[in-house]
């Protein structure tokens, strides 16, 4: 069986299959994305964040930061899940001017931290500008990288498995259908195996709700309710943000962990498609990229962006790693915005759908951090390298709830690839032993 190679050009396989690539890649971030609004909308009383305007800023956010970053990065802007918790902070508040306000007064201040917060990547993106990036990125080993990659894979595995419970069989059906696609397909069939999982799952999850089958805990596998409700077209509901010293110390705190994870997407994306993102556009193009796709979500009402896994999964999966694909699943996500009737449609795919294609996604993203540990040579003979993985393991994967700290008299909570990747460059940086050095893309030294 020969192995596939990798796509870095889509358009030698024609428009048709571009299209097709291109509308796998919005299958892939669509379950997610939509999840955060519909997650602040229960904190904020149905007066919160719309999933027409989080699909138009997931893909206008996109396309910006394609456009900052040169069009070299193959990498998709969603809803980022890091910010939850600042919503519900913001959400509660009942003293001061919010105390008399309704939800929906208070989300425009929400919005106005995460411009903030976004803001905060450019400071960043500057220091690393100004100091340079082989001097921050010699804190980032492969032995700090990789496990932290390993992370992210990992820390999603729960989802995963949560949202094929609800009905096993049209999660396996979504597994195998993947499975085959991409082994023994042919021809374009091979390249898709992600989109032809989540179409065959559909139609047999359709199948199975017209002959009165259910999911295991009894509800209806298909709900159409919100799809005959909804409009064929409508302008998004825009929500332009407001600004509070109280909303921005709730959410621009978020931004420090968002950082770290952004540092780990991207070596995860350079790991992925064998090119060093990080010294070419640059860390700092990313980080500008991704706060500026933020602080324009925050501006209109949209949750914070950050880099999606599990198009990191896809890329992995197709092998078709052409920035200009991911630029089409951006440009479907704006169209899709417009069109609340086609985003209900697309939102009524099962959860059970989404977990059996996380179940390869998530873990090829993990599978992407241990390539990187293995063919960087990590030495984990060395008692430093072993305990530094070990920490970045256990810290990622153990604070499940994050580790919440008041600062100010305001609540900052990091989530557990932040504490992981805080803890990991720290040891790295204190440990004896270090012989890594961070060099072009292209050349690797031993570490």
């Amino acid at each position: 069986m020969n192995q596939k190679q990798a796509i870095k050009d889509a358009k030698t396989l024609g428009t048709p299959k571009m299209l097709l690539l291109g509308l796998q890649h919005m299958f892939a971030m669509f379950g997610a994305t939509i999840l955060v609004p519909i997650l602040v909308n229960d904190y904020f009383e149905g007066e919160g964040l719309s999933v027409q305007v989080t699909l138009f800023c997931a893909g206008v956010g996109t396309l910006l930061f394609h456009l900052v970053t040169k069009g070299k990065v193959p990498a998709f802007l969603g809803s980022s899940f890091a910010f939850l918790g600042g919503f519900a902070m913001v959400a509660q508040l009942d003293t001061g001017i919010y105390a008399d306000m309704t939800m929906g007064e208070k989300l425009p201040y929400a919005c106005g931290g995460i411009v903030v917060a976004g803001l905060l990547y450019l400071v960043l993106a500057l220091v690393i500008k100004l100091v340079g990036v082989k001097k921050v990125m010699r804190l980032l080993p492969p032995v700090v990288t990789g496990p932290i990659i390993i992370c992210i894979g990992l820390s999603l595995a729960s989802s995963a498995v949560g949202n094929a419970e609800t009905n096993w069989i049209l999660a396996i059906i979504a597994f195998v259908v993947i499975v085959i696609f991409n082994i023994w397909g042919k021809g374009m069939f091979r390249i898709i195996p992600i989109l032809m999982g989540i179409v065959i799952a559909y139609v047999c999850a359709l199948i199975f709700n017209g002959m009165g089958m259910t999911n295991a805990d009894g509800s209806a596998i298909l709900d159409f309710t919100s799809v005959a409700s909804a409009n064929w077209v409508q302008w998004q509901p825009f929500v332009w943000c407001k600004f509070d010293l109280t909303a921005i110390l709730v959410m621009a705190p978020i931004a420090i962990a968002t950082m770290m994870e952004h540092i780990g997407d991207m070596t995860a994306i350079s790991a992925t498609v064998g090119e060093n993102f990080v010294e070419d556009p640059g860390l700092h193009r990313t980080l500008i990229g991704d706060g500026l796709a933020t602080a324009l979500a925050g501006c209109v009402g949209g949750p914070a962006n950050t880099t999606y896994g599990e198009n990191t999964g896809v890329l992995e999966l197709s092998k078709v790693h052409d920035p200009k694909v991911i630029r089409l699943a951006a440009v479907y996500a704006i169209i899709l915005s417009f069109s609340p009737k086609f985003a209900a449609v697309i939102g009524s795919m099962p959860s059970a759908i989404i977990g059996g294609v996380s179940f390869i996604l998530y873990g090829m993203i993990s599978a992407i951090g241990v390539r990187n540990v293995v063919e960087n040579h990590v030495d984990f003979t060395k008692s430093r390298n072993l305990i530094i993985a070990a920490v970045i393991l256990v810290s990622g994967l153990g604070f499940s709830d994050g580790l919440t700290f008041t600062v100010g008299g305001t609540s900052v909570t990091l989530t557990s690839l932040a504490i992981a990747a805080i803890l990991g460059i720290l040891l790295n940086a204190i440990l004896p032993g270090k012989d890594y050095e961070f060099e072009m893309a292209g050349n690797k030294e031993e570490a």
